[in-house]
């Protein structure tokens, strides 16, 4: 099988960086454009020295739409808006375009003025993009030709609510997710709140009550909830705990655990055990480590689910759907280990 020629924009980035990790090792995926208009001309390793070995010799280019056309799989890591404007121009013109933005989450074209800040120009393309989360979408993403790849916070909230919800086994409003990330979650930027000075032996809630990443999780947990994320001083990772009530009072831990192990009996890179999940178990992985406790005295499920939030939660997770979607074995490029001690 020839290899398939791959772009990413906006590869500055740390999801883009992501990207040109895992493309390196993908043994399908061969990387012929790593482009990023604010960085062209930098130098790849000289930005990310992790990166020397693969791309010590290279530059970032601009972006060139017409360059890209033609290519089997582009995955763009831009802005939403940015995102907006150049997906129209790329899909059906390459074999799969996989958008790392939330330009193409929300089926609810209402919801982006209240939450991005913008209105949604393209419903026709809206409607055709699928939403990236295998383990719920594979068969849909199966020869899809515009990916949306799930958020962070999202992808670690609905593997672990979902099944409930779906299941019968907790009711559908008053959800409490309570989430901590790294703070490469909020992409590379230069800001006093993201300062060594600021975060460092300091945790912060921040999005109360309206954080955009609400609306996505209530489309794909399908329950009314609250959502409320910390920026803690770890580089990576996620850890998601989530509250909802039981339907039925004598629902117990192992049911709860047995609903989610039947959920992902087979999945790769989901693992649910008895073990409480831990971030630095999955730094540098595809994987979600899952656990549920039910608390008779409280009248509550109690689910954890940890993830790093580069990987599987976003530049992992858009990797393991393009792989869905073009065919190729789904693990391909990603590791099911995290990088620990």
């Amino acid at each position: 099988m020839r290899m398939l020629r791959t772009a990413v924009v906006g590869a500055s980035g740390f999801t883009g960086v992501e990207l040109l990790r895992i493309v390196d090792a993908h043994p399908d995926l061969e990387l012929v454009s790593a482009s990023a208009d604010a960085s062209a001309g930098s130098g790849i390793a000289d930005m990310h020295p992790s990166l020397v070995l693969a791309h010590g010799s290279e530059s970032f280019s601009a972006v060139d739409v017409d360059a890209l056309r033609g290519l089997d799989l582009v995955f763009l890591c831009l802005p939403h808006e940015a995102s907006l404007e150049l997906a129209p121009q790329l899909v059906d013109q390459v074999g799969c375009v996989v958008d790392l933005s939330a330009a193409f989450r929300l089926t609810d074209t209402s919801a982006y003025p209240t939450y991005y800040g913008f209105e949604h120009s393209q419903p026709e393309l809206l409607e055709r993009a699928v939403y990236g989360l295998p383990e719920v979408y594979r068969d849909q993403l199966r020869g899809a030709r515009l990916i949306a790849t799930p958020g962070c916070y999202v992808t670690a909230a609905v593997l672990a609510l979902r099944p409930l919800v779906a299941g019968g086994l907790v009711e559908d409003r008053g959800i409490i997710v309570d989430a901590a990330s790294g703070l490469t979650g909020a992409g590379r930027r230069a800001d006093h709140a993201y300062a060594f000075t600021t975060i460092a032996e300091s945790m912060t809630a921040y999005g109360l009550v309206n954080h955009r990443h609400t609306p996505e999780m209530e489309q794909e947990i399908g329950a009314q909830l609250l959502f409320t994320p910390h920026l803690v001083p770890m580089r990576r990772g996620i850890l998601a705990t989530c509250y909802a009530t039981p339907i039925d009072a004598a629902l117990t831990t192992d049911d709860a655990l047995t609903a989610l192990d039947d959920a992902y009996s087979g999945e790769p890179f989901v693992s649910v055990a008895d073990r409480i999940p831990a971030t630095g178990s999955t730094v540098g992985s595809n994987a979600v480590h899952l656990t549920a406790r039910v608390d008779q005295r409280t009248g509550r499920v109690i689910v954890v689910s940890s993830i790093d939030n580069l990987a599987k939660g976003a530049s992992g997770g858009a990797v393991q759907a393009a792989n869905v979607a073009l065919g190729l074995e789904e693990t391909a490029g990603l590791s099911r280990i995290g990088v620990a001690p």
